[in-house]
């Protein structure tokens, strides 16, 4: 199987992503659990979730990501699912985005000239699971055989259910980065993408220097690309300069609004930078990123207005 990603990059020169998914979802006017976050919608309203895609995707997205990030066994098993429940849950996370891909693929209009966009089954870190912000230092204090065993049952399901790869985001340390790569390598046929969660322009959350977390991603076969997510935009150039320095592989840039997530009050802090994130998108191009989108407070408007800035420029041939 060929890198799906590397696909679309050869047909138009960059893969487009999503954005926030739960950002939308809220902002439709439904209150999300703190423990499962989007996830909890794959029970409450599907339909809602499957809407929410095909927002993204009308908007230009050239691949979706499932409403699995915060998806885990024991956060279920508190509104009583059983794991086998939740096996159902997460295959049909992936049907609803694979739906909405049809259903964005019958409207020929809005459609033509697209390749067919993608799905990418979302596996976010142990610390999403928590919902303490933890997410965002990874200093869990488990250890590996602890952290194997969360996510290795859901990265399986998701790994067999008909996605086209599987994404390991806003993943903040070196520990847990290798135990889903080692998933990765265990599999034959799987395409999966690692997209880091960053403190600054050099070091993971952890404190890892971004140059060795590359390096360890580069003999995992089957990776389609690395990057960063949900991580502050003005950290983002020198990111991505770095990580194109240490690897042929595609590069992703898709981080947050720069807002701050606030754990213990449950809400998002500061300004960000909405007025500047889709100039700013077209500089992480520029600098070498192929794949490029938007995490957290990232909505479908701000991803029309990238396509229009990275793709539609570099196609009419302004973009250099």
């Amino acid at each position: 199987m060929a890198n799906p990603l590397q696909e679309i990059v050869e047909y138009q020169g960059v893969v487009i992503l999503d954005g926030g998914l739960a950002t939308l979802l809220e902002e439709n006017g439904h209150k999300l659990d703190p423990h499962l976050w989007s996830a909890k919608m794959l029970i409450d309203s599907p339909d809602e979730v499957r809407r929410a895609h095909r927002s993204f995707l009308d908007a230009g997205a050239d691949c979706i990501t499932t409403a699995t990030y915060q998806a885990s066994y024991d956060g279920f098993s508190r509104f009583g699912l059983t794991p086998l429940a939740v096996d159902e849950l997460l295959g049909h996370s992936v049907t609803l985005a694979r739906e909405a891909v049809h259903e964005f693929l019958s409207d020929t209009v809005k459609s033509s000239g697209r390749m067919r966009p993608l799905v990418a089954a979302s596996v976010g870190p142990y610390g999403a699971f928590l919902a303490d912000g933890s997410e965002y230092h990874g200093r869990y204090g488990i250890d590996q055989k602890e952290l194997v065993d969360f996510h290795e049952r859901r990265f399986k399901v998701l790994a067999n259910s008909r996605t086209d790869l599987v994404a390991f985001e806003t993943i903040p340390s070196l520990d847990e980065a290798k135990v889903l790569l080692g998933l990765l390598d265990k599999t034959s046929e799987t395409w999966g993408w690692m997209s880091f969660s960053c403190r600054d322009g050099g070091h993971l959350r952890d404190g890892t220097p971004i140059e060795v977390a590359v390096e360890l991603c580069e003999n995992t076969e089957r990776l389609a690309g690395i990057g960063i997510n949900c991580t502050a935009p003005r950290f983002v150039n020198e990111l991505v300069t770095r990580i194109r320095m240490r690897t042929d592989k595609l590069v992703l840039a898709y981080p947050n609004s720069g807002e701050s997530w606030n754990a213990k009050r449950k809400k998002w802090t500061g300004s960000g930078y909405r007025g500047d994130w889709v100039e700013m998108a077209e500089s992480w191009h520029k600098n070498g990123a192929q794949v490029i989108g938007g995490c957290c407070r990232i909505g479908p408007e701000i991803i029309r207005e990238v396509r229009a800035r990275v793709f539609d420029k570099q196609r009419d041939g302004s973009g250099s």
